[in-house]
């Protein structure tokens, strides 16, 4: 069986697992593949819905920089596989605590929308983030090619092109600084947002042009490629790379059940989490995007190990209480 095919027909198992992974991105599959060469029970469950799927590489990654996203995603589930983790395609529109185990463990209870049901004692949660793009009409069009966000991710694919910054709010005045050191020719669209006089010194000291004129759409050449922006008084500025600040919101859909505490940064809204993505909630840890929203690939994989190692930890521990309770019943006073 293909490992496509193998992703597709996994069959949810009806004993209760070590641990459900909730996404099956770089922080999934690392948790998991932590969990699963620990001798845990642990299934991944994917939306197949991830984040990266519009770049045809993914870059700042030792090694493995230039692999395509899907490419590296397909190898990492046949890992979790080769030592027993399943990893099931699915989405999740429902996961909450139920009743403990007989000897008082913790249990949760995660529902696919195809009604499948996943019984876990703990609960990683990778689900990543969607990026929201600001209303500017065709921006969306060449999301994930010539509409960037990341300097780092796309830098050096987008270096000594035509650049323009959409800003969204303050955070784009750094974004701008940081393309910057891409291309000698940045155009810097304040949309609206404010900026001071020290601002527009700094810019002007490096050679970043400012245009106040609000952007009315993007605008394509005859090929369909990213041609510039029309601005509203009609003038046409031509640029072949557009980079956007996104807002960033954690993928929450199906965990209302767990109560997980939230945090609203500027621009964007994130799971809160600890040390190695442990939450307020008993047994329930986040990673990746979904709480670190400027992580990497790397970042967001190497994230996905450590709360993989300290789940192991806490199962471990529970595990042996368990099993010192046992012995004490067993034994007369």
């Amino acid at each position: 069986m293909s490992e496509i095919a193998a992703y597709r027909r996994d069959a949810v198992p009806g004993a209760t697992v070590d641990v459900v992974v909730i996404g099956g991105g770089a922080a999934g599959l690392n948790g998991a593949l932590m969990l699963a060469r620990s001798r845990r029970t642990v299934v991944v469950l994917d939306g197949g819905d991830p984040r990266n799927a519009p770049a045809e590489a993914m870059h700042g990654f030792i090694g493995l920089d230039g692999t395509p996203p899907l490419e590296l995603l397909e190898t990492a589930r046949r890992q979790v596989r080769s030592y027993g983790g399943l990893v099931v395609r699915g989405r999740v529109v429902a996961a909450h605590p139920a009743a403990p185990s007989p000897g008082g463990d913790l249990r949760f209870v995660v529902t696919l929308a195809d009604a499948r049901t996943v019984t876990a004692r703990r609960v990683l949660v990778a689900t990543g983030l969607r990026d929201v793009l600001p209303g500017v009409p065709g921006l969306s069009d060449h999301w994930g090619g010539s509409v960037v966000h990341c300097p780092y991710c796309h830098g050096w694919e987008v270096r000594d092109q035509p650049i323009g910054v959409l800003a969204t709010g303050p955070s784009s005045v750094h974004h701008a600084l940081l393309f910057r050191q891409l291309t000698g020719d940045l155009v810097y669209f304040t949309r609206g947002t404010d900026l001071d006089d020290d601002t527009r010194l700094r810019f002007t000291a490096r050679a970043i042009r400012v245009i106040d004129t609000p952007v009315e759409r993007v605008v394509d050449d005859a090929d369909g490629a990213l041609a510039g922006v029309r601005l509203t008084d009609g003038t046409v500025i031509a640029r072949r790379i557009l980079a956007v600040a996104t807002a960033m919101q954690a993928r929450t859909e199906g965990l209302d059940g767990l109560g997980l505490p939230m945090e609203d940064l500027p621009g964007a809204r994130r799971f809160a989490s600890g040390i190695a993505g442990a939450t307020e909630v008993p047994g329930v840890w986040v990673a990746g995007n979904a709480t670190d929203l400027t992580a990497q690939v790397g970042a967001a994989a190497a994230a996905g190990a450590l709360s993989g190692a300290h789940i192991n930890a806490a199962l471990a521990t529970a595990d042996t209480d368990a099993a010192v309770a046992t012995i004490r019943h067993a034994t007369p006073a």
